[in-house]
């Protein structure tokens, strides 16, 4: 039996930082953002997300990025789904955490200790009035030049999209919800 051979690596080049957005009503937005950290993982590349509306349940990505770890870092910052799903806590409380997790985004993106950095969810914490499309915005012009930045989650504002080098929409056609299947460990959480 023949020896394979590695896979031939291409060279190196210096990293020119992207800004992507992932939105559209489809599913699959975070699990995108998560397939290109293991993509990145397998690299060497040090990756962290920060999660601005999840938080207050457990899901599998938690124990994933553990097992990814130290190269991969996932932050929940968010306090759940607002106004959701038995939501209770004000509204200011949802601001302040949202606000709290664009400053940690801010001084880990500056630390320059990450290839790249994903805020998960950021434009829904947008469209919900957590956090200023400006601040956003000007977020992304603080990128230092090779770091990737990937904003997810629906509602992707037009002043955001403007700002990146790819968007794509994750488009629904059909979900299991609508056969009245609920939601799937490993699938959906």
């Amino acid at each position: 039996m023949a020896e394979q051979k590695a896979p031939e690596r291409l060279p190196e080049k210096p990293r020119r930082g992207l800004v992507l957005v992932i939105t559209g009503e489809g599913k699959g937005k975070t699990t995108s953002c998560l397939g290109m950290a293991v993509r990145a993982v397998g690299y060497g590349m040090k990756v962290l997300m920060i999660q601005f509306i999840k938080g207050s349940l457990h899901y599998g990505e938690l124990d994933g990025a553990k097992r990814l770890a130290p190269e991969f870092e996932l932050v929940p910052m968010g306090k759940g789904f607002v106004g959701i799903r038995g939501d209770s806590l004000p509204f200011e409380e949802h601001v302040a955490a949202a606000r709290e997790a664009l400053a940690t985004a801010r001084e880990r993106m500056l630390s320059g200790r990450y290839d790249i950095l994903i805020l998960d969810e950021v434009n829904v914490a947008v469209h919900l009035g957590l956090l200023d499309v400006g601040e956003v915005v000007s977020f992304i012009r603080e990128r230092p030049e090779n770091v990737h930045l990937i904003l997810s989650g629906r509602y992707a504002r037009e002043e955001v999209t403007r700002e990146a080098h790819l968007v794509s929409e994750v488009r629904n056609i059909k979900h299991p919800y609508d056969q009245g299947i609920e939601a799937e460990k490993g699938i959906d959480y």
